[in-house]
């Protein structure tokens, strides 16, 4: 049987429809040979939820949303989603909205509850938002951005306070202590250099000076050795035995033993002393006032005259 090229044309049209709503019902998530369990959830708000989101239970994807429009007028949402029927949960079920990933996007989770009657085509699960990575996130940053501003803040104000400290005034004073510092520097690598060469210079004396350093130990050994070997104690025992004589000295001579004693405890002696130095004070006296008295010169054998003593002498 020969097929007419309309009929051709036609059947192509055909298929080419069916292509074309299938491939549109597939993009929207909806699948025209799946036999899925579709179930419902109401939110009130579906957080960026979008038709075609993947439904996954424990992180298995095992269904797609369907739909998603408002349930009555205060607003609420109502997401329509399928569901394979190969697993079976509770009624008791929870749909969950969470994070899809860090490149944004909502998907839904199926938290099942095995407790009661399976669910089954057209029933209601308990709706429930959770938060995703991105809010996670920011709720773990926010106490940290919150400490980096303190800490902005903070070196703003430091920042502020060094730009008040560093005036115009401070910041010359600071160049003119590093150009000084600069010279020191340089004077002080002069000075090494000098004494480097000094000492290349004085090498041989230096090592002299060890030699006779290393001597000076050497004989400061020999001297202690020596000085080890005194008997410290007879030394000692002769230096207490001394002292205590000359204790015995003072004690003799602060109680009036001896002549020495005598001489410094007795009063009379001293009034003697000092009455015989002032006889011989008077005496001098008029042997220098008065020679004739004591002093006779007679040349041609003549007798000496009888002496009379002046107004003025000494009785």
């Amino acid at each position: 049987m020969k097929v007419s090229r309309e009929v051709k044309t036609a059947l192509l049209m055909i298929v080419a429809i069916t292509l074309i709503i299938f491939g549109y019902n597939y993009l929207k998530g909806e699948n025209l040979f799946d036999d899925s369990k579709i179930m419902y959830a109401v939110y009130d708000n579906v957080e960026g939820l979008a038709t075609g989101s993947p439904v996954t239970i424990n992180g298995y994807a095992v269904g797609r949303v369907q739909s998603i429009g408002f349930a009555d007028k205060t607003g609420k949402l109502l997401v329509t989603f399928s569901i394979e029927k190969s697993f079976e949960f509770s009624k008791k079920s929870i749909a969950k909205i969470y994070g899809g990933g860090l490149l944004g996007g909502k998907s839904l989770s199926i938290i099942p509850n095995y407790e009661g009657p399976f669910a089954v085509d057209g029933d209601m699960l308990t709706a429930e938002t959770g938060q995703g990575i991105m809010e996670l996130v920011n709720e773990q940053l926010t106490p940290l951005q919150n400490e980096i501003e303190k800490v902005i803040i903070d070196a703003d104000s430091v920042l502020t306070s060094v730009n008040e400290v560093l005036d115009a005034t401070t910041r010359q004073n600071l160049r003119a202590a590093i150009n000084d510092f600069s010279a020191t520097a340089s004077n002080l690598k002069g000075m090494s250099g000098s004494l480097n060469g000094m000492i290349q210079r004085n090498e041989g004396k230096l090592d002299n000076t060890l030699a006779n350093l290393d001597t000076m130990s050497a004989n400061f050994v020999k001297v202690s050795d020596s000085l080890s070997q005194i008997q410290i104690g007879q030394l000692m025992a002769k230096v207490e035995n001394v002292l205590t004589d000359f204790e015995g000295i003072a004690n003799n001579l602060k109680s009036g033993k001896g002549t020495a004693g005598k001489l410094l405890n007795d009063d009379q002696v001293y009034v003697n002393l000092e009455r015989s130095t002032k006889q011989m004070e008077l005496l001098l006296q008029d042997l220098r006032l008065n020679p004739k008295r004591y002093v006779h010169l007679s040349v041609f054998g003549k007798k000496a005259k009888v002496y009379t003593p002046p107004k003025d002498s000494i009785d």
